[in-house]
């Protein structure tokens, strides 16, 4: 777990320095900043695109994870969770209890989704080898700070999914390592970059799409890959 923790703290640390800085950004240059990260966010969505292979796969999955989000009303239940989170920790500069569940979902998909997550704590798992997570780590460093400079304290809760994502993974490494081939990977970082650039959408001001009711879809293809 060594990795998957210091990992959790760099996204803790990046996010409150984030949230140090965001004090003293203008409303302007904030909204501008955050059009910025949506463009940026944008690009990760169409390059993770390309990692996929069986677009059979990619439907297949989008439809029964948003079964299943929509049945357990994800994103309901998340921004319940941010209206909670803001009576805790009210920010008077936002006054958004959504600000909190942005915050989070928007850097928990974009730490979570993608193979340096898996892989990582995979080899995490079986191998004791962290060199790639220490890399992600550094990587989500920077990228919490960004974040957090506009989205504020939900982005540090974030750490909180990328504790038990990745070290769920990096404990059940030997179970699960079988199912997770690398066709499996590959169209997991398909559907979750299909994710991403809804949440792209969303943070352009495009779109106003339940992110967090699609997530499930994200392991649908641990299933499909072992029986297509």
């Amino acid at each position: 777990m060594t990795g998957t923790i210091v990992n959790t703290i760099a996204v803790i640390a990046g996010a409150f320095i984030g949230m140090f800085l965001k004090r003293g950004l203008p409303e302007r240059l904030a909204d501008t900043l955050m059009k910025g990260l949506g463009l940026c966010t944008l690009y990760l969505g169409i390059t993770g695109l390309m990692k996929g292979e069986n677009s059979l796969i990619l439907i297949l999955s989008m439809v029964a994870g948003t079964l299943i989000g929509e049945g357990l009303n994800l994103e309901g239940r998340i921004n319940n969770l941010g209206e909670w989170l803001e009576s805790k920790f009210s920010d008077p500069e936002s006054g958004k209890a959504s600000s909190i569940a942005e915050g989070f979902v928007t850097a928990s998909l974009l730490f979570c989704v993608g193979a340096m997550a898996i892989v990582g704590s995979l080899q995490s798992g079986l191998t004791g080898n962290h060199e790639m997570i220490y890399n992600k780590s550094i990587l989500d460093f920077v990228a919490a700070i960004i974040f957090a400079s506009t989205l504020g304290i939900g982005v540090a809760f974030s750490a909180a999914f990328v504790f038990i994502y990745q070290g769920s993974i990096t404990l059940l490494a030997q179970w699960i390592a079988p199912f997770l081939t690398d066709a499996a990977v590959k169209e997991m970082t398909c559907v979750g970059s299909v994710i991403i650039l809804g949440l792209a959408l969303n943070m352009l001001g495009i779109t106003k799409l339940r992110i967090m009711n699609y997530v499930p879809a994200i392991f649908i293809p641990i299933i499909l890959c072992n029986f297509m």
